[in-house]
């Protein structure tokens, strides 16, 4: 690929691509101007219908003894039966247009392709410089997009701060333009016309149908915006865009489901922003106020405008009240739980103190996050690719019998076990009992994983006897696999990484 101006061809004449902007000719740079002054030969797409929307954005810039060079499209939705379908058809379409291209630069000409927007933004120009710009002197001249035109008709702002700007194609499959939209801050969705009704649905599901925006044709003639929600679809043409602004300082939208308030509890998964489902993501920056284990608020990015509320592990309760009183008052409220808010975790805590007939009205959700059992199953194989069962050490909530009993319950069914809340500082004899308690069931040399940290900073995942477990070694932030009686542990190549396994199969007795 060549860089803004390549000069390393041998000969022949120079390659433009020129941004147009967005529609208006007044937002043409000084720089376009002055290529289509220098070419000599004018070079633009278009559809079987001949008219070219780069052409007439120009068209104040072109001369007589401009040589017009005009690239039309064999196909545009419509099918075709060309052998290689409709992919087949551009890129011969393409290799055509670039030889009749490189015929004018090889006979010294100065070649302009006209792009509307920015010649590298899903622009046409983009084809014709992959197959010349690496055998001729090239240069691409930027032009204002229409995600920038869009924003400024809007009178906005599309971004601030740390937020995030996604740009999609409508063309995407509605299922992940709905994923990808309820986890960024501010979107533009490209590419409408026939896939507005995809794009309306993948908003509402998302829940930003509220939020959007509509702009058709900015700057051009004809231009319109306007609420998303409110466009026929049978109006909307293919050079308009959806955008949700920057929510910093913007007004929550009128008929907003959220407007009353609710909570969301949300799992972060067992570490950073990797670990975070596009859902979860969505809610965290949606919402007003964040509440949490100060710990786990601390894996979320700050946001301005956000209010931030994190106490101590040993206040659930306290925490799913006042997170509660929080969305009584108006405000959307994500309560912060680390990996899955169901396992061991927060959601118990407030659906408990949701259940009071205060809260009986207020909007209560709850967002799945990958738990701890499986991103250490991940981190060292499948070892929970059977029947396994959940235990958690901890006697602050449950007596140590009941640990024990259903310890033995579990291991007398030959269930592989995930073990969490092993030990802390001030519980430190719980692992050497369960090991000693599994070892009336199962064989010394059990393959047992210690998976600490996992996704941190400090990562460590080993695999060791059940035998030879050390409590010493273990702590809160470790959880223990134990497996079955079937579960398998080899060593795979030069580093002897330990693989560890459960198989599907269980033998008959």
């Amino acid at each position: 690929m060549a860089s803004p101006v390549n000069d390393t061809s041998t000969g022949g004449g120079k390659l433009y691509g020129v941004g147009l902007g967005p529609g208006d000719p007044n937002l043409m740079t000084l720089r376009a101007v002055q290529a289509i002054d220098e070419a000599d030969v004018i070079a633009y797409h278009s559809a079987r219908h001949g008219r070219s929307i780069a052409r007439s954005i120009a068209a104040a810039h072109l001369r007589p003894d401009h040589v017009e060079e005009a690239l039309v499209y064999p196909v545009t939705t419509e099918t075709t039966d060309h052998p290689g379908g409709y992919r087949g058809a551009l890129e011969e379409f393409y290799e055509k247009a670039a030889a009749r291209l490189a015929a004018h630069l090889d006979a010294g000409r100065t070649v302009a392709v006209l792009a509307e927007g920015d010649p590298m933004f899903y622009g046409s120009y983009m084809h014709m410089h992959k197959r010349l710009a690496d055998r001729y002197t090239t240069e691409v001249i930027p032009g204002v997009t229409s995600v920038s035109a869009a924003a400024a008709r809007l009178g906005t702002p599309l971004v601030e701060g740390e937020e995030i700007l996604t740009i999609l194609p409508g063309t995407l499959p509605q299922e992940e333009l709905t994923a990808r939209l309820a986890a960024t801050d501010t979107a533009v969705v490209m590419k409408l016309g026939r896939t507005f009704p995809a794009v309306r649905g993948a908003f509402e599901a998302s829940g930003r149908l509220a939020e959007a925006r509509y702009v058709e044709r900015a700057t051009m003639a004809g231009e319109r915006t306007g609420e998303l929600a409110e466009i026929d679809p049978e109006s909307v043409p293919y050079f308009s865009v959806a955008v949700l602004p920057s929510r910093i300082d913007a007004p929550r939208p009128s008929g907003s489901s959220d407007a009353t308030g609710e909570v969301v509890v949300v799992g972060t998964g067992p570490a950073g922003p990797l670990w975070l489902t596009p859902e979860t993501r969505g809610a965290l920056a949606a919402a007003d106020d964040l509440v949490g284990y100060t710990t786990y608020l601390d894996r979320v990015p700050v946001r301005p405008g956000q209010a931030r509320h994190g106490s101590d592990n040993k206040v659930e309760s306290e925490r799913a009240e006042f997170a509660l009183d929080l969305a009584r008052r108006g405000r959307r409220v994500a309560v912060v739980s680390g990996g899955d808010p169901g396992v061991f975790a927060m959601a118990t805590a407030v659906l408990e103190a949701a259940a009071q007939e205060e809260y009986a009205d207020l909007p209560v959700r709850v967002l799945p996050g990958v738990t701890a059992a499986n991103a250490a199953a991940a981190r060292a194989g499948a070892p929970l690719g059977h029947d396994y069962a959940t235990i958690s050490l901890s006697d602050r909530l449950k007596p140590w019998e009941v640990i024990a009993e259903r310890l033995r319950a579990a291991a007398s069914a030959d269930l592989v076990l995930a073990l969490y809340n092993p030990g802390s500082k001030s519980r430190t004899w719980q692992v050497g009992k369960a090991r000693d308690l599994l070892l009336e069931h199962r064989s010394p040399d059990t393959p047992v994983v210690l998976a600490r940290d996992v996704g941190g900073p400090t990562e460590s995942v080993r695999t060791v006897r059940l035998a030879d477990v050390d409590p010493a070694e273990v702590d809160m932030r470790t959880l223990l696999i134990v497996g079955s009686s079937q579960t398998r542990w080899v060593r795979r190549g030069e580093t002897g990484r330990s693989i560890v396994w459960t198989p599907r199969r269980y033998p008959e007795a």
